[in-house]
This record gives C-alpha cells, sequence and structure tokens, in this order.
C-alpha cells in the first residue's frame, strides 16, 4: 500500500520524476505514464505525486498514490509549499500539472537549483513579465529546461516552431490564434439556434474547459497564451499590454464559482446577438489572440470564411504566423488545442526530450 513518506529524510535517487496536481491533466498523465512503461519505453521512475491536501510515494504503484491522494482522507496539516519542493535534487523533473499561481511561483526556484520544469501551467510564462524574466534567467544560469510545450496549443508544434524561426534570424511581423481548444469548439459548434449556456456546459462536461468555465470566456486563460507567444517571438509584453475582451458580463464574472452554473444564461442574449451580425455579413465567429510590435488584443471576431484562421473543427487550435520568411502566406499551424489526454501527451513528450538528452 502507498504511504506518505517524509521525502526529505529520503535518499537521493536520480533522475526522479514528481507530479504536481492530480487532477484530469495529473490523473491522465498517470495513466500515459504506465501505458508508455507497459509498452517498454524507458522512463524515469515517478517517485512522488502531490495536490494541495497530501502527497505519496509512488512506490512502483503510482495510480494506486494517485487514487489515494484523491480520497476523501488525503490530508496532511503541512502541505503545501510545493509539495515537499526542498526534496527535489538537480536532474530531477518535476511536472506541474496544476493551474496554480503559487507553484508556477516555485519554477524559477527549481530551475535555479537545476531541477527541471515540465508545466502545463501558464502563470509560470505567461503571468508577470518579470516572472518570466527570472524563469529564462534561472534556465540559462544552471543549464536546466523548461518544457512549455504543453502551455500553447496542447504540445502542438507552436511554440517550438516560433522559437526556431527566431533562431535562424526571421522577424516575427504578427501572430493571430484561435488559442483556445473550449472556446475552438464552442464557436464551431453554436448555430444561434440553441442557447450557448447549453454549449458550455457541454464543453466543461467534456473537459474542454477549466473547472469554473469564467477563466475560459474572459479571455484570460487565451491572454496567458498570447503572452508566452509574444515572449518567444522576443517581444517584452506585459499583462496590461493585452487589450482583453471578455465574453463575462459583469454580474456574472462578480458570482462564487458555485453559483456560476444557475446563472451561464446570462451569456445567451449577447452571444446570439454577435451570431447574428456574423451571419448577416457572410462571417463566421471566432476568439482570437493577436500582437503584433505595435499592439496586442483577445476577443471575438466577425472572420470572413477563407480567412486562416476558419479552418480546422472540434477543439482545434489554429495559429497563422506572419514573418519576413511568410510574409504574403502565413505559416498556419493547426491541431487539437484541449483535453487532459493530449495535454498529458505533451507532457510527457516534454519529459523524455529532457530524460534522452541527458
Amino acid at each position: 500500500m502507498s504511504t506518505v513518506v517524509p521525502l526529505r529524510a529520503a535518499a537521493y535517487r536520480a533522475p526522479r520524476l514528481a507530479l504536481l496536481g492530480t487532477g484530469v491533466v495529473g490523473s491522465a498523465l498517470v495513466a500515459r505514464y504506465q501505458r508508455l512503461q507497459s509498452g517498454g519505453l524507458a522512463l524515469p521512475p515517478l517517485a512522488w505525486l502531490a495536490n494541495s491536501r497530501a502527497l505519496h510515494d509512488c512506490a512502483g504503484a503510482p495510480q494506486r498514490a494517485l487514487e489515494e491522494a484523491n480520497g476523501a482522507a488525503a490530508r496532511r496539516d503541512d502541505l503545501p509549499p510545493w509539495a515537499e519542493a526542498e526534496a527535489l535534487h538537480p536532474g530531477d523533473i518535476v511536472i506541474d500539472a496544476t493551474a496554480s499561481d503559487a507553484v508556477a511561483g516555485w519554477h524559477a526556484e527549481w530551475l535555479s537549483r537545476g531541477v527541471h520544469v515540465v508545466t502545463a501551467n501558464k502563470l509560470g510564462a505567461g503571468s508577470g513579465w518579470s516572472r518570466a524574466q527570472t524563469i529564462a534567467q534561472a534556465c540559462a544560469a544552471s543549464g536546466a529546461r523548461y518544457g512549455d510545450a504543453a502551455t500553447v496549443g496542447a504540445g502542438l508544434p507552436l511554440l517550438r516552431s516560433l522559437r526556431a524561426l527566431v533562431a535562424g534570424g526571421d522577424r516575427i511581423h504578427r501572430v493571430e490564434g484561435v488559442l483556445s481548444g473550449s472556446l475552438a469548439w464552442l464557436f464551431n459548434h453554436y448555430d444561434g439556434m440553441r442557447p450557448f449556456s447549453g454549449f458550455v456546459r457541454q464543453a466543461r462536461q467534456a473537459g474542454y474547459t477549466e473547472p469554473d468555465p469564467r477563466t475560459d470566456l474572459s479571455g484570460e486563460d487565451v491572454r496567458r497564451k498570447l503572452l508566452i507567444l509574444a515572449r518567444a517571438a522576443g517581444l517584452p509584453l506585459e499583462q496590461a499590454d493585452v487589450r482583453v475582451e471578455s465574453l463575462v458580463p459583469a454580474e456574472l464574472a462578480a458570482l462564487p464559482p458555485d453559483s456560476v452554473d444557475g446563472a451561464l444564461a446570462q451569456l445567451d442574449a449577447p452571444v446570439a446577438a454577435r451570431f447574428k451580425e456574423a451571419y448577416r455579413n457572410g462571417g463566421r465567429l471566432r476568439f482570437v489572440g493577436r500582437f503584433d510590435r505595435d499592439r496586442a488584443s483577445v476577443g471575438l471576431q466577425v472572420l470572413p470564411e477563407d480567412h486562416p484562421l476558419c479552418g480546422g473543427s472540434g477543439t482545434d487550435n489554429r495559429v497563422a504566423i506572419y514573418s519576413d520568411r511568410y510574409d504574403e502566406q502565413p505559416l498556419v499551424v493547426q491541431g487539437p488545442g484541449a483535453g487532459a489526454g493530449i495535454t498529458a501527451a505533451a507532457l510527457l513528450d516534454d519529459v523524455l526530450a529532457i530524460a534522452t538528452a541527458r
């Protein structure tokens, strides 16, 4: 049986994995980790996993540790900070599958100590500029790696492509894209006839939105992704530099999380009006993030049907990169951008890239 152990006292075994966050993404990661291991793929041992209530030594049985960490009896009075961070040693890999600002605040600390960080948490490089700078400086100083492919596009070759263009001397003119898989799904399915709130509930039940869908509908999730992309392109954007048009009415925004579902109908009339406007003009509604050298914005737009961002289906992200090399016709990256399974796969891809580079 898996037990909680005081990891500070445990003998050092390198390299090891520590998983922080045992929700839908963390659970999907454990399931994929075990499938890959059973298929013969060599992965570092998953030493422990933790959430805000519990920490469990995996002891070779990560699924059992996950179930115990998520069980009703899982409680420790001394957790976090995060969680047994002092037990991480140089060469270890910590996987941040949370959406916690507190956990993101540890990224630079771990990196400075030579601990690699693999993250789906956008609040590291996608929040304040000073935090993003500190993360980059910690990587440069220690040589530890920051695997962030899961933060934008759920592992699509988007950040990698953008960084490769910049490293090759290309100058990025602008980037625009449908960066939210949940909002892509919503506006690919919304037909103007049924209430928009019903589609929001469907997206949440499918795991496409955050548990509180206002995070997606407010544009905050897209702003964070846009900041990560802009910074990868060499632009030192701050959060306040991005103009955000939220879909969430002020009254709905002010409600506590447990009251949100009953008030989602407040979305219906405003979105229906925007849909009718788009339909009259022969266009389509898309929730778009965009930046160039002068400005950055996030919001709902009416686009012509032949626009590069109007392709795709389901939860597809679709991003157009305009640069010196791709001036008249953009480089377009497209693929599924939401779902616990593909996010977990992106996290483990980064883990493998780090582990095999040793």
